[in-house]
């Protein structure tokens, strides 16, 4: 596993395994506890997807120490609009069972709720129960909003990419600015989509060079842009294989191909018009 620093100092791993959609139940937490059998040590969560309580008991009895374990929930989109941040912080603490999470994040920006609800997240850190806050979704004027009244600038940014929308513009804002860039649907999100990535020639050359599957070819994509990436999967081979990704690297211009695929295509809600 490769690790980047966040600006406050803190770890964490630059893989790690998304749960979105995987319903509440011993689905989930078979699926959490089979990534971190197979070497992950970051699980990334939220209140919209419903499943805290599994994560939290997959990781409670897991076998692995809870240091060793990344955690990152998010504040769902009704609690930051009626302004309930801190219950609803408290309320994912329980439902996971722990005492504290590594990252919270505010998962949609909602504006123009974001602008009150960073103070709060804000002192979400001070209590000491997130080692580390940050938002999801955000684009550069979300950002800059903040900044005019913050004193903690966000330690991460969640936001789509994968190699149909790269989002170069906003990650080079995000570096600028010291916040760690992570991407949600790294593959693609559903089909038809996913199925033309991986038919994409600039991604099926580098699996034939490599031996890897697409999948992996373009994980591998956002580990050489030191870009955080978060692929979720119920299936215990798929868990494994996009963790297989330490053992190669891409060149320059390899990278330089699959970035070319870009054309600008969401899978997923506009960060300006989501609730």
């Amino acid at each position: 596993m490769l690790y980047t620093t966040l600006n406050n100092g803190i770890k964490m791993p630059l893989l790690g395994f998304g749960v979105y959609k995987l319903a509440e139940g011993e689905a989930c937490m078979n699926a959490v506890k089979c990534a971190i059998e197979a070497g992950y040590r970051s699980i990334d969560t939220a209140a919209l997807y419903e499943n805290e309580k599994s994560v939290g008991q997959a990781i409670r009895t897991c076998g692995i120490p809870r240091e060793e374990i990344f955690l990152t929930t998010k504040l769902g989109n009704p609690d930051q609009m009626n302004g309930n941040i801190m219950e609803a912080f408290d309320a994912s603490l329980s439902k996971l069972g722990l005492d504290y999470v590594d990252l919270y994040l505010v998962h949609w920006p909602c504006a123009p709720y974001h602008i009150s609800s960073w103070p709060i997240m804000e002192k979400i850190l001070q209590s000491g129960k997130a080692r580390a806050i940050g938002v999801s979704n955000y684009q550069p004027h979300h950002l800059d909003d903040i900044a005019q009244t913050s004193t903690v600038t966000p330690a991460l940014n969640q936001i789509e990419m994968h190699p149909f929308f790269t989002q170069q513009s906003l990650r080079a804002y995000c570096r600028t600015h010291h916040i760690a860039p992570q991407s949600w649907s790294p593959l693609g999100g559903e089909r038809p989509v996913q199925e033309q990535l991986f038919a994409a020639p600039a991604i099926t050359r580098l699996a034939a060079k490599y031996n890897k599957t697409p999948a992996q070819i373009i994980l591998r994509w956002n580990i050489e842009h030191g870009v955080i990436t978060i692929p979720k999967s119920a299936n215990s081979a798929r868990i494994a294989e996009n963790i297989d990704i330490f053992d190669f690297a891409l060149t320059v211009d390899e990278v330089a191909a699959i970035d070319a695929l870009n054309r600008d295509q969401r899978v997923g809600p506009d960060p300006d018009t989501h609730r």
